[in-house]
């Protein structure tokens, strides 16, 4: 297999998993902004405040458009951080109240396409920390 048709098979399986991994987080942060029914009841069953799911919503639906727009490498970075500790929160918290495998299935599929989105993502979504940055930003 040459270079080149790697690298287009590597964006495309990017697009696949991005694409999924952005509606299941668009579908799951607008319902919780709105505050559906269903989505309030999790969170009561998990013991967390209601307020605290429009916060995870408005933050899901935010990562989700910086995901998907062009540039910004660095907000990506910190999209795919806040989507992995959230999604990974959930697998703890659905464990902590018993929920066992059948509670955490949804919750780990998207740990796993957070992690193959953010390892197929291309050069062109990379930040890259140069040296010398360290002693800027301190």
């Amino acid at each position: 297999m040459t270079q080149q048709h790697s690298s287009k098979n590597s964006r495309i399986a990017f697009w696949i998993v991005t694409v999924l991994l952005s509606a299941g987080m668009l579908a799951g942060g607008l319902s919780q902004l709105l505050g559906a029914r269903w989505t309030a009841e999790g969170f009561r069953d998990l013991g967390y405040p209601i307020y605290f799911m429009h916060l995870l919503g408005a933050w899901k639906v935010a990562g989700v458009i910086v995901l998907l727009a062009p540039g910004y490498p660095r907000l990506k970075e910190w999209a795919y951080a806040g989507f992995f500790f959230l999604m990974t929160g959930a697998v703890i918290s659905q464990l902590a109240i018993g929920a066992g495998f059948q509670g955490v299935i949804f919750q780990s599929i998207y740990v796993v396409l957070i992690i193959a989105s953010w390892w197929l993502r291309p050069a062109s979504r990379r930040f890259e920390f140069r040296q010398g940055q360290a002693a800027q930003l301190a």
